[in-house]
């Protein structure tokens, strides 16, 4: 979003626009739209960042829910944004320590920061782009407990606050309308960086939020780090300093599920493995929470399985599970992983709805299912991975 465009949004006729755009449904005829809202009288320009904000808006349902209706948003804001049920947990973090005033460092579109102020802490927030900070002040604006400012957080005095959150920036943007956005993997390009953003929390209570992909290696030991799944999805790494960080809690897999929260947690940084056997009538793929934080070894105990490949995140049990953590499959044939004599099998078996997934194979899967071409009534899963050392397909049924 450009600052001309937020600005056209806070006028009178931008405000109105953006109520009568609001339940447009999202397979509307655009063109259409367009066309009428410039026949009557609105500039272009505001007809256009009107109808971005309308789409954006109904993509922030998933992570805002009914508060998105009510809120602006840029492109990469809301790509980075904390859902806001995983940032009420960042929030509880700090009043559960006592801690009654945090920086939101990076605040971007206010994501964090609106759940401190809720749970009644004071908020201090800062963000160096100008726009983006323009939208944050807007969505913060029902709270006064909060306070926007834009400014570099490397030049701000952190003594001054009795807790601090950060989110660096891990995308580049660019583009006439900043609009698109690189992702980052280099931390020490994260904005702030990542040296700055650890010394910092070693001197404060402190959480930072990083994609779920950050090395293990780059994880200081005296942090707890918990991993964040909501429904599935693999959403974030939490990184915990001083008050914030749970004692005797190193690594965590933290599940958001429909039926509530679950949580494996370790007290030490080392990794355990399960234990390695012989591959069984079911198979299980953990929450990738659980595989990114090396935490599988504890989940395979807790329920009994065990892996059949070394380092493939793969469980297998002789029983079925039923578990939050677990989707499941029975398995209906293993054969080796053959184009062509797997093409036959489905052929001769009239199977024509392919789920495809993989584990230590460098296939593409849809690359593989046109090579396939299945077609017939039937369905099956495929799991392309290997079995001890060698390169298998695994037919399965979906329990799931």
């Amino acid at each position: 979003m450009e600052r001309e465009d937020f600005i056209a949004l806070l006028s009178p006729e931008g405000q109105a626009l953006l109520s009568k755009v609001a339940d447009v449904d999202a397979k509307a005829d655009v063109v259409s739209l367009v066309s009428k809202l410039r026949a009557e009288g609105h500039n272009p320009m505001l007809v256009a960042a009107v109808l971005t904000q309308a789409k954006l808006r109904r993509r922030a349902q998933a992570k805002f829910g009914e508060f998105a209706s009510r809120m602006l948003f840029t492109e990469p804001g809301l790509e980075q944004a904390s859902r806001l049920s995983v940032a009420a947990l960042h929030a509880g973090r700090f009043r559960n320590a006592g801690i009654t005033d945090v920086a939101d460092l990076g605040c971007g579109i206010g994501a964090e920061s609106l759940a401190l102020a809720s749970l009644d802490i004071q908020v201090h927030a800062r963000e160096i782009d100008e726009v983006t900070a323009a939208v944050a002040t807007y969505n913060l604006a029902p709270f006064d407990n909060a306070e926007v400012q834009q400014a570099d957080v490397t030049e701000l005095n952190l003594d001054a606050f009795g807790g601090l959150f950060f989110d660096p920036a891990r995308r580049e943007l660019g583009g006439p309308a900043r609009e698109r956005a690189a992702r980052k993997f280099d931390p020490m390009a994260f904005s702030p960086s990542f040296d700055f953003v650890m010394q910092a929390a070693a001197k404060k209570p402190t959480g930072v939020k990083f994609g779920p992909g950050h090395p293990h290696e780059a994880i200081a030991d005296e942090a707890e780090a918990q991993w964040v799944s909501v429904g599935g999805d693999l959403v974030e790494l939490g990184l915990w300093f001083g008050a914030v960080a749970r004692p005797g809690v190193k690594r965590a897999a933290l599940l958001l599920a429909a039926d509530g929260k679950h949580e494996i947690t370790s007290d030490s940084i080392a990794r355990q493995d399960a234990e390695l056997g012989a591959l069984q009538e079911f198979v299980y793929e953990p929450d990738n929470s659980v595989v990114r934080s090396h935490l599988i070894g504890q989940l395979a105990e807790q329920i009994g399985a065990h892996i059949f490949a070394p380092q493939i995140a793969y469980l297998t049990s002789a029983k079925q599970i039923d578990s939050p953590w677990l989707k499941g499959y029975r398995l209906l044939d293993e054969m080796a992983f053959d184009r062509k004599k797997l093409k036959a099998y489905l052929k001769e078996r009239s199977i024509g709805t392919l789920e495809i997934k993989k584990r230590g194979s460098d296939i593409v899967p849809e690359q593989l299912r046109k090579e396939l071409a299945p077609k017939g009534k039937g369905a099956a899963t495929l799991i392309v991975t290997r079995v001890g050392d060698a390169h298998r397909v695994l037919i399965c049924e979906n329990l799931n």
